[in-house]
């Protein structure tokens, strides 16, 4: 069996929630070993978020997978000492305490780099380890409201509206996983001493999106306003609803796009027609170009149009709930929903490995571990401890 990407790097997880936890995942799809660091009695915060059945939590299988749980107070100086340790054994530690909370229990980035010059330590907070705001408690739902998104979410006439879920906690984990890989490959590639601090904010990783914005406020001193789809960047573009009752999404981000709309519509008089041939004029005859469009709709059924707009390479989807989805033939075809077994819920679904590489590609190695459920195989393989100080170690509650 083919090897994977990651194989033979460790990674020491000691972050919560989210957005970290979902970086190291997909570390461990692809092969790192990844030693998950949690409360002992209590793990982490997100084993006790919904939803759940029969008290088993069902967000933490698809976020835990491919990892080893290890129990430890990091209250304790016997705690930090254990970190310390480990963090000499170990390619990356990934943590998203407040800022200067590692520090206080002397583990910060000083610290662990004189222990093992070649670590990378990403830190991932709410706004950062610099700047004015750096010990404000930072949680995803926040950071997208300050990163500009939330502002432009929803309708002019009514109040912004958050993410559904936790999509900037989601994008953050992206970029944790690329910090990752960058940092070994440099190191890797660099002389000797050459791990590295790596400082993430969670703002900032959807703020990075929002180059529209950045480049229309400085040049042309506008703030953009909430709007629906697409607004201002292409037309037609948006949500409408066929003959059939169903809602689909359309856009035409070229105008190559909107020419075989027009052909697939019957309709090329608006290749010619001054207030649509391009872009840039469609855009200032919006409402009225997404008119023709949502008159034409109504008369197709969702199926029908799926296939007409296909036919013609035109953009369009339609707006899939969870049970279209896990019936989709796409999804299943790319093994996007992918069945484990769990040692209490019997079979249970969550989503599959991307990106899918050709040679080494990821896998699901271990369902999410039990609390502690590695305490033994970690202390003793990693850091020779005896059982009987492992044992000794758990009666104190170091463990």
């Amino acid at each position: 069996m083919a090897g994977t990407p990651l194989e033979g790097v460790k990674v020491l997880d000691v972050s919560t929630m989210i957005a970290a936890p979902y970086g190291s995942v997909l570390l461990g799809d692809f092969g790192a070993e990844i030693i998950k660091v949690e409360m002992p009695g209590k793990g982490d915060t997100l084993r006790h978020v919904g939803p759940f059945k029969e008290d088993e939590p069902l967000r933490w299988p698809g976020l835990s997978r491919n990892k080893k749980s290890l129990t430890l107070d990091l209250h304790t100086k016997e705690g930090v000492d254990i970190l310390k340790k480990l963090a000499s054994e170990v390619d990356i530690l990934i943590e998203n305490f407040r800022p200067g909370t590692l520090e206080k229990w002397g583990a910060g980035y000083d610290e662990l780099k004189r222990i093992n010059p070649e670590l990378l330590m990403i830190r991932v907070s709410g706004y950062g380890q610099t700047g004015p705001y750096k010990d404000k408690a930072g949680f995803g739902t926040p950071a997208t409201a300050f990163s500009g998104f939330t502002y432009l979410q929803g309708f002019s006439d009514r109040h912004p509206v958050s993410p559904s879920f936790s999509l900037t906690d989601y994008i953050t984990g992206v970029y944790v996983a690329f910090a990752a890989v960058t940092g070994l490959y440099h190191r890797d590639m660099s002389e000797k001493g050459s791990g590295q601090m790596i400082d993430i904010a969670l703002y900032e990783t959807v703020f990075r999106m929002m180059e529209f914005l950045v480049a229309e406020f400085d040049q042309h001193g506008k703030v953009r306003e909430r709007a629906p789809g697409l607004s201002g960047h292409s037309s037609p573009a948006g949500t409408f609803m066929t003959k059939d009752g169903h809602w689909v999404v359309l856009v035409t981000s070229t105008d190559t796009t909107f020419n075989r709309l027009a052909k697939a519509m019957d309709r090329e008089d608006l290749l010619e027609d001054d207030r649509y041939y391009t872009n840039s004029v469609r855009l200032q005859h919006d409402a009225q170009m997404k008119q023709i469009v949502e008159d034409w709709m109504k008369t197709k059924d969702r199926d029908e149009l799926m296939d007409l707009l296909g036919d013609h390479g035109v953009p369009v989807s339609p707006i899939l709930n969870i049970q279209d989805i896990f019936n989709n033939p796409q999804y299943q075809a790319r093994d996007n929903i992918i069945e484990l077994e769990h040692p209490r819920l019997g079979k249970i679904k969550t989503p599959g490995i991307v990106p899918k590489f050709e040679k080494t590609p990821g896998s699901v190695r271990n369902i999410s571990p039990d609390l502690g459920e590695n305490n033994n195989e970690v202390l003793s393989s990693m850091l020779g401890y005896t059982e009987e100080e492992i044992s000794d170690l758990k009666e104190r509650g170091v463990i």
